[in-house]
C-alpha cells in the first residue's frame, strides 16, 4: 500500500496532544509495517527526527497551513494534487481535516468536537471553518477514528454518522512518566517551587481548559487552609485568555502561582512526577493526555466530572463540577490533605494506567487504515 499521511502537526519541540498522537502512532505503524510505503506530507520544512524508517518518503507541500483560509487551500487544492501525483491508496489525517475534493479513501482522526458545543471559545474564522467542514469531513471519510467512547457517541449523534464507522483508539502516554523517589521529588521541588509541594495543571491555555476558575479556586483554597502548596501551570496561551489574566491579577496568592510555559518531555516527566496532585478543571475533553501522564506517575488527581474525563481516570480521581469554583477548591482541599484518599488514588492510578498504551492506539489506527480496502 501507498499510505499518505497529513503530518503538518509534527513540529520539533512543539508537539501538542494531536502532535503526540501523530508521532506515537506513526513511529510504530511505519516501523511495524515495512511492507508499505508511507508518504509524510508536511506543510513546511520538517525535522529529520520525524522520518522514522526507510519506508517513509517526506514531501513538503507549501504553503504553511495555519489559518482557516490556508487550511481550505491546502486540503482542497494542494492535497488532491499530491495524492494523485504519488498514486496514494489512502490518506490518513491525524488532525481530522481531509480533502472533500479527493476520491482517495481517507481516514479522519477526530479527537473531539468541542468546537461544535462551544463555538464561542474559538476565534471566529476557526470556529466557522471547523463547524462547517468537520461534519462533512466525518461523512466523507471512509473511516473515522476517535480517542474515547464519549467522543464516538458525540460524533455519531451530532454529525449523523453511523457509529459502526467510528473506531476508538484511546491515547497513550510516554513510558518516561513513572513514579519518582522521595529524594527525586524533593530535588524537583527545590528547583521549581522553593521546595514546596504544588498542584499541577498541564495544557494549552484556552477557554475550555478553565484556567481562570482554577486560579480563583486556588485563592479560595489558600484562604481556607493557610497552606503553602503552590500552583504550577505548564502550557502556553492559545487564544482568548483575558479571563486568565484577570483572575491572576485579582488573586491574593499570585506569588505562589508559577507559569512555567511549554516544557519538553524530560522536564515534564519530572514536574509531573513531583506534583502533590494534578488538578484538571477542563470543561471539555475527548481524552486528556495529561491525566494519563499523571496516572503513570501515581499522582492523585482532582478533575472535572464531564465529557471523557471520568472515562479516562475512573477511580484514579475525585471529581468536581468545573463550573463551580467552590467545588474545585473543596476538591483541592481533599486531595491535598486526606492521606488515605491520596494513597487510594495513587494505587488506583498505577493500576488503571496499564489499560492505555500507544501500542494499542497504533494497532487500532492501523486496523482502521486496513478497513479502507
Amino acid at each position: 500500500m501507498r499510505i499518505a499521511v497529513n503530518t503538518r502537526l509534527l513540529l520539533k519541540d512543539k508537539l501538542e496532544g494531536i502532535g503526540w498522537f501523530t508521532y506515537e502512532t506513526l513511529i510504530r505503524i511505519t516501523r511495524n509495517h515495512p511492507e508499505h510505503q508511507f508518504f509524510f506530507i508536511f506543510d513546511r520544512p520538517y525535522h529529520n527526527s520525524f522520518i522514522f524508517s526507510n519506508n517513509i518518503t517526506p514531501l513538503v507541500v507549501p504553503p504553511p497551513a495555519r489559518h482557516p483560509f490556508l487550511w481550505y487551500y491546502w486540503f482542497e487544492f494542494k492535497i488532491p494534487k499530491t495524492l494523485k501525483a504519488i498514486n496514494a491508496d489512502v490518506l490518513v489525517s491525524p488532525d481530522g481535516y481531509i480533502s472533500l475534493k479527493s476520491d482517495t479513501p481517507q481516514v479522519a482522526v477526530i479527537h473531539d468536537i468541542n468546537f461544535y458545543h462551544a463555538p464561542q471559545g474559538l476565534p471566529f474564522f476557526t470556529s466557522h471553518y471547523m463547524n462547517y467542514f468537520s461534519p462533512r469531513f466525518a461523512q466523507k471519510a471512509k473511516r473515522v477514528v476517535t480517542v474515547s467512547q464519549f467522543s464516538r457517541t458525540d460524533i455519531a449523534n451530532n454529525f449523523n454518522i453511523n457509529p459502526n464507522k467510528i473506531d476508538v483508539a484511546y491515547n497513550g502516554a510516554s513510558d518516561s512518566y513513572k513514579p519518582l523517589s522521595e529524594s527525586e521529588i524533593q530535588r524537583v521541588r527545590e528547583s521549581i517551587s522553593e521546595g514546596k509541594p504544588y498542584f499541577l495543571f498541564v495544557g494549552a491555555f484556552n477557554p475550555r481548559k478553565n484556567v481562570a476558575r482554577l486560579i480563583e479556586a486556588y485563592d479560595i483554597f489558600r484562604k481556607r487552609t493557610g497552606s503553602a502548596i503552590n500552583l504550577l501551570l505548564v502550557g502556553e496561551p492559545m487564544f482568548k485568555t483575558n479571563d486568565i489574566d484577570k483572575a491572576y491579577k485579582n488573586c491574593n496568592h499570585k506569588n505562589d502561582i508559577k507559569f512555567l510555559g511549554r516544557k519538553g518531555l524530560d522536564e515534564l516527566t519530572k514536574i509531573t512526577g513531583a506534583a502533590h496532585a494534578v488538578i484538571y478543571p477542563s470543561t471539555f475533553e475527548g481524552f486528556g493526555i495529561p491525566l494519563l501522564e499523571a496516572m503513570k506517575c501515581g499522582i492523585p488527581i482532582a478533575a472535572s466530572n464531564v465529557t471523557a474525563i471520568p472515562e479516562v481516570t475512573g477511580n484514579s480521581a475525585i471529581y468536581f463540577d468545573p463550573y463551580s469554583v467552590d467545588e474545585i477548591a473543596n476538591a483541592m482541599q481533599r486531595v491535598a490533605y486526606d492521606t488515605e484518599l491520596r494513597e487510594t488514588l495513587s494505587a488506583n492510578a498505577l493500576n488503571r494506567q496499564q489499560q492505555f498504551s500507544w501500542d494499542n492506539t497504533a494497532q487500532v489506527l492501523y486496523s482502521s487504515i486496513e478497513k479502507c480496502f
